[in-house]
């Protein structure tokens, strides 16, 4: 039986040594990032089991990286690890995607414990199909395939990045979400496209969804701010 591979993402060294460590001892084979950019890119070329991950990381912090994943479908357990303690901090984390939240210091032991059981809740997750679904105003949408049925019977297949714009509207709806916040997320941090690229995006989808495109009832400009999705 293969070992369970982790990825720990925590910038401190000598935490960073001693989680490893001890890690490892309990069987779990044990990949290390030491800043956002590079867990981001472990995790795209890389199947975990689990993902320990630090908020105050160079580059992207640990939010940002939970809900980078999420939106891409990633349904890797996230246990997040932290000295940012107060009840809004965990709220935050658990809403953008994680699985656990633990703040520092931390009882080693239990720290153990909550791995394994993430671990063992996942496999048995996976071991059924998961097709995540949304349904609004007859229209389909399946973001594991990228496709969608519109209420008019099209069948549409999205693009990687209109797919993961559609996903942060509905993870947030009828909530303004910030161009900010879609550049960050969607196109990630260091290249950000023209903000003219999420007008373009936005008008496609009411094209396709929307029984009259130039007077939207669910995908709105906020102007000066960004956008709401309601269904």
């Amino acid at each position: 039986m293969s070992k369970y591979l982790i990825l720990l993402v925590e910038d401190e060294v000598n935490l960073h040594d001693t989680l490893k460590l001890n890690l490892q001892l309990e069987g779990y084979e044990v990949s290390s990032a030491f800043d956002g950019p590079e867990a981001i890119r472990q995790v795209e070329q890389a199947h975990f089991d689990l993902i320990i991950l630090d908020i105050m990381l160079p580059g992207i912090d640990g939010f940002a990286i939970t809900e980078i994943l999420r939106l891409n479908n990633n349904s890797t357990p996230i246990l997040i690890l932290s000295a940012k303690n107060t009840s809004a901090n965990k709220i935050q984390g658990l809403k953008t995607g994680a699985d656990d939240y633990m703040t520092k210091p931390f009882n080693l032991e239990e720290l153990l414990l909550r791995v394994a059981k993430l671990i063992q809740k996942h496999t048995a997750i996976s071991q059924f199909p998961n097709t995540e679904q949304y349904h609004f105003s007859g229209n389909e949408f399946n973001f594991t395939s990228l496709e969608v049925i519109t209420k008019s019977g099209e069948k549409i297949v999205l693009t990687k990045k209109e797919a993961m714009l559609l996903k942060l509207l509905i993870d947030h709806k009828n909530t303004v979400v910030s161009r900010e916040h879609i550049l960050q997320t969607v196109w990630g941090y260091n290249v950000f496209p023209n903000t003219r690229t999420i007008d373009n995006f936005i008008l496609n989808f009411r094209k396709y969804f929307e029984t009259d495109p130039r007077n939207p009832a669910h995908f709105i400009s906020i102007r000066g701010i960004g956008y709401k999705f309601q269904d």
